[in-house]
This record gives structure tokens, sequence and C-alpha cells, in this order.
């Protein structure tokens, strides 16, 4: 039977390099000090940098190189085949020419796999193909500083930074993708339907796509949206909850662009008939983003959508999500429980899955088994046991939660509850004494009860395994460079739940003036807005009653749950949020 390799540090045990025990305090001492585990074994277990690299290569799939053994140091005939920008800006550094299958490639020492990036603009600068090794960190950037000028020399529009990374200037992105456009040059309607592989590789079209990517990373965008129209692309990014346009393409562009992202996402870029889903994993200013891809065939053409993920978003950690003290601590109640199910509900974009990341994140220890089900897996954590959903091999949420009680689990994380298989699953975990973290779709955390008992779950066995439901949605915050304080009419904000003891009675409330940092919004970066129902003997008799939603909320109110509405007044109360942000995302038809 084949051994499971999840991490670094099993590959090192295997290895014979650490003791299972020497690995086990490793873990513990990186859990403890936030240090990242092959750093703990660096400086504290005499494990040495290259064997680290050796690991990580074998993950990856790549070749080690070790630029300290004199057999493998960089022919200094290649180094001319990087310009000092490139070598610069990605830690990458030209090893030596080999020859394979007929065909002379470039060896290219990097210290992070995961840079395509580097890889694709040092394949287009030195006109060949290019193969990544992985390296030491430390011993790339000692050959780049010994090797190129310590001040970028002046390059080209093709080998420039795809940004301007100013901050994420967008004027300076628009003129850069506008003179990048002009390089590339129209090949007439003809050349442009019948765009293909030849075209896809060509630098400008590398330096737009990437260009895209990063300044959505710098403008803080959830979502990048390509969007083909009848005369032209439209680029739009999703930036705390609201859409931008933010680049305007010409036609011609569309089909070579769409392939390129599609190349990148490992998609099939000759079918264009069907929807097609992938991923692309980058690393940017020394941090790792996973976006997942959508491409969809529409009237014009194949609409892309991306999805950036920030790995480090999930670290951030429950006290920066929004939370005030007394919600916190209720919460952190629930998530302690031996057993139980607890819901986190919400749209799309709510926020749950960044929410039941860092409940795992807080709960995550040596002493616990830690699995979940996803589809997709969004962020990988260390320590946890993350399974996707596959459902052409038969792997789906509800064969994937049999499979985990065989697996000594203590705690479930279900990415979603969408069915009464996964639904009942799920509370015969609980049953069984497993804490049950799952998401549901519903607009507040009374509802999901009925939600549940709608799918077909029998009252009692919801009421027996209920502990509690977390309803949340993500507001805009003020932006702190230009907020001020104003005073307002306090009937203005009484559709929020405010109760002005006079007629006349006036609330002092903040908003954005508006300026560069947030765009003219007045906003920058987004809240948590959270309204949390704890299970108690009185709800539970409702639930088994099946008595209406609105006598469940008001048991709940009663208990001590403060509405999604009244925490939004809360944060507008304390200068975190406007009044037309919460009626904005708060307030929804009928409620």
């Amino acid at each position: 039977m084949a051994v499971m390799r999840r991490d670094i540090g099993d590959l090192l045990v295997q290895g014979r390099v650490l003791s299972p025990e020497q690995l086990a305090q490793a873990r513990e001492l990186a859990q403890k000090t936030g240090i990242p585990l092959p750093d703990v074994l660096v400086q504290n277990f005499n494990v040495k940098p290259f064997q680290v690299v050796q690991a990580h290569a074998y993950m990856a799939k790549m070749q080690a190189w070790d630029l300290s053994n004199p057999a493998q140091r960089p022919d200094p005939n290649v180094v001319t085949l990087v310009t000092p920008a490139i070598a610069q800006r990605h830690k990458c550094f030209p090893v030596k020419k080999v020859v394979n299958a007929g065909q002379e490639m470039l060896l290219l020492a990097l210290s992070d796999p995961a840079n395509i990036q580097a890889v694709d603009e040092v394949q287009q600068v030195a006109r060949m193909r290019v193969t990544p090794v992985l390296a030491e960190a430390m011993l790339v950037e000692e050959f780049v500083e010994r090797t190129y000028p310590s001040t970028p020399v002046p390059t080209s529009n093709a080998e420039a930074a795809p940004v301007q990374q100013s901050g994420g200037n967008m004027a300076s992105f628009m003129s850069e993708m506008t003179s990048l456009t002009g390089e590339y040059g129209d090949p007439g309607v003809e050349g442009a339907d019948a765009a293909d592989d030849s075209e896809v590789v060509q630098g400008p079209i590398i330096k737009i796509a990437h260009g895209v990517i990063q300044q959505a990373v710098l403008s803080g965008a959830s979502d990048i949206h390509v969007e083909p129209q009848a005369r032209n692309v439209r680029v739009r990014y999703r930036i705390d909850g609201v859409l931008h346009e933010v680049l305007t393409l010409p036609k011609y562009l569309h089909p070579p662009l769409s392939s390129r992202y599609k190349i990148m996402a490992d998609m099939n870029i000759a079918e264009r008939r069907v929807p097609q889903d992938g991923r692309i994993g980058i690393s940017f200013q020394n941090k790792d983003y996973d976006l997942r891809v959508s491409c969809l065939p529409t009237q014009f053409g194949e609409k892309i959508v991306m999805r950036i993920l920030d790995k480090g978003n999930v670290m951030v950690g429950l006290n920066r999500l929004g939370f005030f003290p007394d919600t916190l601590q209720a919460l952190e109640i629930l998530y302690t429980q031996p057993n139980g199910l607890l819901l986190v509900t919400g749209p799309t974009g709510a926020g749950k899955s960044t929410t039941l990341y860092s409940v795992l994140n807080r709960v995550n220890n040596n002493e616990r088994n830690i699995m979940t089900v996803e589809d997709p897996v969004e962020y990988q954590v260390g320590g946890i046991s993350q399974v996707q959903v596959n459902r052409k091999a038969g792997l789906s949420f509800g064969s994937a939660l049999r499979s985990f009680m065989r697996q000594d689990p203590d705690i479930i994380m279900v990415g979603e509850i969408r069915d009464l298989e996964t639904a009942e699953l799920a509370i015969q975990a609980s049953l069984t004494g497993h804490l049950v973290l799952s998401t549901l779709h519903t607009n507040d955390a009374p509802s999901s009860v009925t939600r549940m008992v709608d799918m077909g779950v029998e009252p009692f066995l919801v009421s027996a395994t209920l502990i509690g439901a977390l309803a949340q949605r993500l507001g805009r915050r003020i932006c702190d460079k230009c907020k001020e304080e104003i005073e307002v009419p306090a009937d203005s904000i009484r559709n929020l739940g405010y109760r002005p003891e006079r007629d006349d009675e006036t609330v002092r409330v903040s908003r954005g003036r508006g300026c560069e940092t947030c765009r003219q919004s007045g906003y920058k970066g987004r809240i948590g807005i959270y309204e949390l129902m704890t299970a108690n003997e009185e709800i539970s008799d409702l639930i088994v009653r099946r008595a209406p939603v609105n006598e469940i909320k008001a048991a709940a109110r009663a208990n001590g749950m403060k509405t999604l509405q009244e925490d939004g007044l809360r944060k507008v109360l304390a200068g975190i949020t406007t009044p037309e942000e919460i009626a904005r995302v708060v307030f929804t038809a009928g409620h």
C-alpha cells in the first residue's frame, strides 16, 4: 500500500532526516510561534536547507538544484539570456542550457515552484523553452545580487514589469495596457478569429494577461471579469463587493487573451462551446494566491471570471473579521463544543468560507483530527486533511462523509449542505460525537432551521444536533484616509432599528469623503455583519413543534441574539461603516 505524503515534514520523516517525535515537536513549535514549519526545521532540528528544497521539489514534481554544489554552479555563458529586471523581480537565475529530445532548453533556478510567470517571461526574452528547477531562496538571491546590477536597468515594453507596482495606480496600469495593445498589433478580423497557440505566446498578450491579474491583486479585488462585448473586451474588478470597469481592450485581443488564461488554468483551449473550470496558482509580492477560473461561452465569445483567493486571508484570525466581543465570545463557546452541528449561513460572497477556515485555524492542534470535504478546496491549511469533491470519480459530499466516519475524526467541515443525503450524514456525524461545521444559503440564522426541515430532515434530529447558526454579510468599511464624522437626523437611521428619544435628535456617524486611496468611493476594505443564534431548550422545543421561523427568531432574540440589522447599526454608531452600506447588504425584499 502506498504511503500518503502530505507535506514536507512527512517526506523528511520518510527519508529518515527526522524522527516522527521530532516532527511532532516541530509542528507544535510552528503552531505556537507562527514560524513556517520549514524554517522551524532548519533553525531548530538540524535539517539542511537543501533537504527542505528537495522535499519541496518532490511535491512540486520538479528537479532540486544545489547552487552551493560546484558541479551544479550556473554556466556564466547563459547569464545574458535573462534581463536584470526579470531576475530581480522574480528572484530567478539561469543555470545552464540542456538538450532534451533534440530540443535546446534553458534551466531556470526558482525559489518558488508556483512562479509560472517567471518561466513565461524568461521564455519570451530567451526565445527558447524554459524548464524550472527548484533552488534555495537565499542562494538564488545571492547569485542575482552578485551577477546583475542592484538598480534595474531600463527595459523595453516587452521586458518591463507587467504592472507599475506603485500601490496599484490605475492610471499607470491603463496607460501601460494601452501601449501593449498597440505593440501586439491588429491582425484584422480574420486573424483574430483564427487566434491559436502561436499568437498566445507573443510577449504583449502574456504581459496583458499577467498585468490584469497583478493589478487586480494590487487593487484588492476579489474577482476579475474579462467580458467580450460586440466591439471590445471589458475588464472589470470586484472591489469590496462592487464591480468597477477598469479597462477596455480591442476586440481582436479577445481570442488570444482568453486562450492565454485557459492555458494558465490548464483548460482545453480548442474547446470553446462548453463551460470549463480551472485553477491558476501565482506568487506575487512574496504572497501566494489561488485563482479559481470559470470560462463560459457567450454570444460574443468566452467570458472569463477569476476568483482571487489570498492564502494568507484565512490566517487573519477571528478577531479581525469584525465580530464584536460579545458575539465572538458566544461563537467561541459553540466551536469548542465536543459535538453538535454549527451552521454558517448567507448568500454567495458573504465570507462564510473565511469564517469557517478561521474557526478551523483556531481549533487546529496536534490533539485533534480535523477533516474537510469541499467543492473545491479553497485554502490549503497545514495539519488538516482536506478532500475535494470529484463527482466524475464518484466522490461526493455523501461518499466522503461516509468514509470520514472510519477515519476517527474529531471535527468535520462540510463545504456546503446542498441536499438531504449530505444533511442527514452531517447530522449523523454530530450525533455520534463529532463537531460538524457547514454552510447553508439562507437569509438569516433562524431560517437555517426551516431550510434543513424543508430538505427533508426530521425536526427532532435538527433539534438534537443544532448548537448554533451564524448568519453573515460583508459590508464595505469606511476608508481610514478620508474618514470624517458628521451629524445626521436620528430619524434617518430609524430603519436600522435606532429609536430616537425625541423628534429633533441627531446622531454622530462617519463617512468617507473620497480620496485616491479608496478610488473616490469613501470605502476601503470590508467588515463582517453577523447574527448568531445559540440553540437553547426553548428553541429546540420550537424546532420539534415545527414552529414558524418568526417564533424561532423571537426566542433567539430573547436568548440574546443580535440581528443582522442590529449588528449593522452597532457598526454604524461605532464609525466603522455607513447606514447606506448596511441598508445595501442587509435588507432584502420581505425582510
